[in-house]
């Protein structure tokens, strides 16, 4: 057999003694998928290999990104991917728009500073479920949020109150968002008022000018929506509390951040 497949029979006799033994190299291999998995599995399928990258440097183990992307492919491992969703803006109404005074400028230097807010659609077997979100531009938290059945401008009320709560009532923050009904409203604008905050609204059908609760949505529903059954308002409504208050506030990694999470971020810049 050896003389036919031109090798030599010493070296057929050490490939079948040590054909079962794992190479220093396989060794290390198998730890880095199994890391890899392990980091994937803790973000809920939803992280590529930046942020990969950034959780298992947290967890004491380097690899450079083409690593992780290698291994990623070997084991088959594909981020949540995204896709369109519906315009919920409907600015064509009659009530008073403020101005555009945050001009894409999405940089803040403290809390409280400049938040934005912005409504979307939830699909749910019975019916659609709206959420209202403000967020805070320092450090990309979610400081409020709110979920309806219905569209009225109590939905962006009790969202904006929410936050107001939360941020202990601060005063002169810029309120950026699209020009909707809802935000147009007197129950909004007085509750502007009677706060002494600054109302800002984008360009009229320009998604750019609010474009961080626009890229908000879009995680949510990729990372936390997309992939699962259609769910009931209850559990919809459960789904939303623990992406934003678990999984967004508190682990998720943020680019804009360096790639930490925006409790952790606030705590980092307070210490």
């Amino acid at each position: 057999m050896t003389t036919v497949l031109g090798v030599s029979r010493s070296g057929f006799y050490r490939w079948r003694d040590q054909r079962d033994v794992i190479t220093p190299m396989e060794q290390a291999r198998q730890r880095l998928d199994e890391r890899v998995l392990a980091a994937f599995k803790r973000s809920k399928e939803r992280n590529g290999v930046v942020r990969l990258q950034a959780d298992l440097l947290a967890h004491g183990h380097y690899y450079d990104v083409r690593t992780i992307g290698a291994s990623m492919k070997r084991q088959n491992l594909v981020a949540k991917a995204a896709r369109k969703f519906v315009v919920t803006t409907d600015s064509n109404h009659p009530l008073p728009v403020a101005p555009n005074l945050l001009e894409r400028d999405f940089e803040a230097d403290q809390p409280n500073q400049k938040w934005v807010q912005d409504i979307t659609y939830l699909m749910t077997s019975e019916g659609w479920l709206y959420l209202a979100v403000v967020i805070d531009l320092y450090s990309r938290t979610v400081v409020g949020w709110s979920m309806s059945d219905d569209m009225k401008a109590s939905l962006v009320v009790d969202a904006l109150k929410t936050a107001l709560w939360r941020r202990g009532f601060p005063k002169d923050v810029i309120v950026h968002s699209d020009r909707g009904s809802q935000y147009c409203s007197h129950d909004f604008r007085r509750l502007i008022t009677q706060h002494k905050l600054v109302q800002s609204m984008s360009r009229r059908a320009n998604c750019w000018d609010n474009a961080v609760a626009e890229s908000f949505f879009h995680s949510l529903k990729v990372e936390a929506v997309q992939y699962e059954p259609i769910q009931n308002r209850a559990d919809m409504r459960q789904a939303v509390f623990e992406y934003i208050e678990v999984d967004y506030n508190r682990t998720r990694r943020h680019s804009a951040l360096g790639y930490i999470s925006p409790v952790e971020y606030e705590m980092s810049q307070s210490a």
